[in-house]
């Protein structure tokens, strides 16, 4: 039955946990050798041929009462790809194909719903003037300027042909400032 190991590295070192329960009541060894690494316990073994030589003379080992943490030297100080050589290094991810127009309306969507109050009512009128003709976007400014901002109308013909009048919410009376 192998064990269950982890790795990293450092510049200068790399560095195996290996996962065992009360290492020192199983009788554990680990030999550590230029191109292997052997750790073995009562009914327990792992066996590395490592990626890389390693000074064994400088490399040392602990035990904690959960794992037993191996120190390697590396002879040289380059990053290793894998911890073994049998280890296939990482395949590159392969990038699908993304159907842009598609995200672009569903989080249009998404923003749509999760807009409220004031924040909503902005996002709607900034979609609307942004996605509206030249003549909308004049019937939306002027509306919006000559109402003082009671008004607002995407309908040039009604809006292009008279001045528009300032329309209050009711209960409440528009007031100019003294300029």
């Amino acid at each position: 039955m192998s064990v269950r190991h982890d790795w990293y590295q450092s510049d200068t070192s790399v560095v195996v946990t290996v996962l065992l329960k009360n290492a020192t009541e199983k009788n554990y060894s680990v030999k550590i050798e230029a191109e292997t690494l052997d750790v073995t316990a009562d009914g327990y073994s792992l066996h590395l041929e490592l990626l890389n030589p390693i000074n064994p003379d400088q490399s040392s080992h602990k035990t904690t009462p959960s794992k037993i943490e191996i120190v390697l030297k590396k002879v040289t100080g380059e990053r290793w790809d894998s911890l073994q050589k049998t280890e296939q290094p990482a395949k590159p991810v392969q990038l699908h194909k993304r159907d842009w127009d598609r995200i672009a309306k569903e989080t249009e969507l998404k923003e749509a719903e999760e807009a409220k109050g004031e924040e909503g009512l902005q996002n709607l009128f900034q979609k609307i003037y942004g996605d509206s003709s030249d003549e909308v976007r004049k019937a939306m400014n002027k509306s919006f300027s000559e109402s003082g901002g009671t008004v607002l109308s995407t309908n040039w013909a009604e809006v292009g042909a008279k001045k528009v009048d300032v329309k209050p919410p009711d209960g409440t009376e528009f007031k100019k400032w003294d300029e």
